[in-house]
């Protein structure tokens, strides 16, 4: 069995979010040998995909594992599978994926730019935000967002760009903030930059402690930035160490995310999953 690891959202290799991929000729193995594969891995997610019958509600079935839990939405992990289809042939302009947080698409050509249809998550305000700045060592936080059942995140705006490249988080207090993690974000320092807003993102309550770039956080981060900024099509940059671009397109009750993928990597896997 072949493991494919992709970099995404970015054009270059060891840079964006890198991601294993795994597809299966039939059904899924069971769950604890899913999780197994991807604690070994040790990324923040493996993706396992297998195709559907003709007639199906999808062409694939697509799931995602952290090192330490399955989640119902990971954006990186689903650009990469869909580069894996792409470059093996099985991608022809559109695939559709049944997940656990419903139908996604991907659409891209022969080669360029990947864009994945999700659905946009709904944003409440949060009012009580004194265990978050401890959580972020004090730093001042303009608003607190959660981020719908789907994504399950705290989002967090900043005064500004610094404040979210200078965060240090407390793991431990960020701990049990949200269902899944925090969001941590502010618009572009310069106007004339290539993006215009950028973020950071943390999960140690599923193994992760600072994720490289989050496809899935943009679902909040554009209609968040969309209204604020003017503009349904914003770029977002994720101020990690390997950084990364996200292109994002709001659409009502869907959010369209745009980035690039690079194949860096093959392996065999020599046990039965």
């Amino acid at each position: 069995m072949r493991i494919h690891f992709v970099d995404t959202f970015t054009d270059r290799p060891f840079s964006g979010n890198p991601a294993a991929v795994v597809l299966l000729d039939d059904d899924f193995p069971p769950d604890e040998q899913l999780q197994r594969l991807a604690s070994q891995l040790n990324l923040s997610e493996t993706a396992y995909a297998r195709p559907l019958p003709p007639g199906a509600e999808a062409d694939w079935a697509l799931r995602w594992f952290t090192p330490a839990a399955e989640v119902r939405l990971c954006g990186h992990a689903t650009l990469a599978t869909a580069h894996v289809l792409r470059t093996s042939g099985r991608l022809a302009g559109r695939v559709r994926f049944a997940t656990l947080s419903g139908v996604l698409t991907a659409t891209g050509e022969a080669e360029g730019t990947l864009t994945l249809d999700f659905p946009t998550a709904p944003l409440t305000p949060v009012r009580d935000v004194a265990s978050a700045a401890e959580a972020l060592g004090g730093t001042r936080i303009r608003s607190a967002w959660r981020t719908g059942p789907d994504v399950g995140d705290l989002l967090l705006e900043v005064e500004d760009e610094r404040a979210v490249r200078s965060v240090r988080p407390d793991p431990g207090r960020l701990a049990g903030l949200s269902e899944r993690g925090v969001i941590v974000t502010a618009r572009a320092a310069d106007a004339s930059s290539t993006y215009d807003y950028v973020s950071r993102c943390f999960y140690p309550d599923v193994g992760v402690g600072e994720d490289p770039v989050t496809g899935s956080a943009h679902t909040a981060l554009a209609p968040f930035w969309s209204p604020r900024l003017g503009s349904e099509q914003l770029v977002g940059f994720q101020a990690s160490a390997r950084g990364g671009i996200v292109h994002t397109t709001v659409r009502g009750e869907r959010t369209l995310l745009g980035g690039d993928a690079v194949a860096v990597m093959e392996a065999e896997l020599r046990v039965p999953l």
